[in-house]
């Protein structure tokens, strides 16, 4: 029970946050937001850094969940479209009800773990069947470092969700496919892993 009343809180937390900021996070907003009698949050979070990293755990654990199971849902891709078609997907839930909201505490939580070496720790980037299914699909197109490039690929795609939710509107399928292309650049025969621009985040068409 006390796990479940824990998982609970810090649910509601993370609605606190992407609603209200982070001035906004207090022990007595939580509590309205689970609609729990007042004092139930700082009972199980004493401090309202206990709150923050628990909130943190609770993100991650979500986002990790998510993408375990769109890694072993779907197959590797077999081409550049099927590639921007499910990184299309994975943007749009990430601007859209419930990820959004998860977007935005998790850019808050960004933005605050400069400050907490803590957070910064459980936010790093973690491995997942999605990032595998990037990876192995960009390795399998003959791209030297398909590592490095999974890793450039992802945090473009990371910066135009951010860039949608501070400007508004989505993210239009030739904007991905055009990082698609620019992970894809130099992986032909007798070009290396740095040619072009293949390790940045010009999409072509605007962009992140």
């Amino acid at each position: 029970m006390t796990t479940e009343r824990r998982a609970v809180l810090a649910d509601a937390a993370i609605q606190v946050l992407a609603e209200e900021g982070m001035r906004g996070l207090t022990h007595r907003a939580v509590d309205r937001a689970a609609d729990l009698p007042p004092g139930t949050t700082s009972a199980y979070f004493r401090t309202r850094q206990a709150l923050l990293t628990a909130l943190v755990r609770r993100l991650v654990a979500h986002d990790q969940a998510e993408l375990q199971e769109a890694g072993e849902r779907a197959p590797v891709p077999r081409d550049a479209g099927e590639l921007t078609d499910g990184l299309a997907g994975f943007v749009e839930r990430r601007l859209t009800g419930e990820g959004r909201q998860r977007s935005l505490a998790r850019y808050a939580c960004a933005v605050e773990s400069v400050r907490h070496l803590e957070l910064r720790e459980i936010l790093l980037p973690r491995e997942n069947a999605a990032r595998d299914a990037v990876r192995a699909f960009l390795r399998a197109q003959g791209v030297a470092d398909a590592e490095g490039r999974t890793l450039t690929l992802l945090a473009c795609v990371d910066g135009l969700v951010f860039d949608r939710l501070v400007g508004g509107g989505g993210v239009p399928r030739e904007e991905i496919s055009g990082l698609v292309a620019a992970a894809l650049r130099g992986s032909g025969p007798g070009e290396g892993p740095d040619s072009g621009s293949g390790g940045g985040c010009d999409s072509g068409s605007g962009g992140a």
